[in-house]
């Protein structure tokens, strides 16, 4: 019987639309999320586990892993991304299931705020270290099993990579270092088969304002350290109240288009708010014109916006490997 002919007799006997997000069995992937204990990425762990594929859910606290395996296709498996041997450990246990692995979610994040000239270096690596040096030791250590695979990497990056904020500098170059590494990446992955992208949030719902606060603040009070002035005006203020915050439900559909549409794109800004991305765009604008102006090679107006439509066309309907 023809393949699709089967499909089609499948739907019909057990009530599956076609194209629906739940896969057949034999259709499930197997996907690794970094960080799936609260937050974005619990939320992607949901989606994916909903939607029928397999998800190995990186965290590190005991009782994160049982909660996390309490959830239908869910593994929980115990994953700091600062921690090479963690990362091996992971390697074996997703190699010697012997399903696979489709997909990394590059997820795990932390933030600390602060002027750049009062960050302290501790806090500066620790920022550098799970944001930047994470993505990196995974997407490394998993990439045999996606090439062999044919699969995808998704990396988790921010609004923030494009705005810098005050205060938000070191988390920033973070989010910012993600933009390079996405595009480095995809072009070094795409003769092997492999899309890569960068879903990049605007302000939702995450427990990353309080880590922040229980890290700068309070750790340091308890070790009997000083404060600096803007970890006095922290506490102060106290932890960010991100529950105003939309729950962060758009960023997940975001990563499973990213993960298995046939046409991905290699960004994907989500926000919750039309002055997010208006902000946002603006910014790359600006910043667009700053490079272009008083320079040897200056573009007029009719030739910038010449450039803008011969990029949009590029991008329309494209896959992320046909655009520059």
């Amino acid at each position: 019987m023809k393949v699709w002919k089967l499909a089609v007799l499948l739907v019909f006997l057990v009530g599956l639309p076609l194209g629906a997000e739940a896969k057949a069995a034999d259709e499930q992937k197997a996907v690794l999320v970094t960080g799936a204990s609260s937050g974005i990425g619990l939320k992607i762990t949901e989606h994916l586990a909903a939607a029928g594929h397999f998800v190995y859910a990186g965290a590190r606290k005991e009782k994160d892993l049982k909660a996390l395996n309490e959830i239908p296709n869910v593994q929980s498996i115990r994953l700091d991304v600062t921690s090479q041997d963690e990362i091996a450990a992971a390697v074996e246990t997703i190699t010697q299931a012997g399903r696979g692995l489709y997909a990394v979610v590059n997820n795990a994040g932390v933030a600390i705020v602060g002027p750049m000239v009062e960050v302290e270096e501790d806090d500066f690596h620790f920022q550098m270290n799970v944001n930047v040096y994470g993505p990196y030791r995974v997407t490394k250590a998993f990439a045999p099993l996606i090439v062999e695979s044919q699969g995808r990497f998704t990396t988790i990056g921010s609004i923030a990579g494009t705005l810098s904020p005050a205060n938000l500098g070191a988390y920033s170059m973070s989010k910012h270092a993600m933009e390079a590494f996405t595009d480095a990446l995809a072009a070094e992955m795409a003769p092997l088969g492999v899309d890569v992208n960068v879903v990049e949030p605007g302000n939702y719902k995450s427990k990353i304002s309080a880590s922040a606060f229980t890290r700068m603040v309070s750790e340091k009070e308890a070790a009997g350290e000083a404060l600096t002035e803007g970890q006095a005006a922290m506490k102060s203020r106290g932890p960010d109240d991100r529950s105003r915050f939309k729950e962060p439900d758009e960023v997940a559909e975001a990563v499973l288009h990213a993960l298995f549409s046939e046409t991905p794109k290699r960004r994907y800004m989500v926000v919750p708010n039309e002055a997010e991305a208006t902000y946002t765009i603006n910014k790359a604008v600006t910043e667009l014109v700053q490079l272009n102006a008083d320079q040897p090679y200056t573009f007029d107006r009719a030739k910038l916006i010449e450039m803008l439509d011969e990029a949009m066309a590029r991008t329309a309907g494209t896959s992320p490997e046909d655009s520059p």
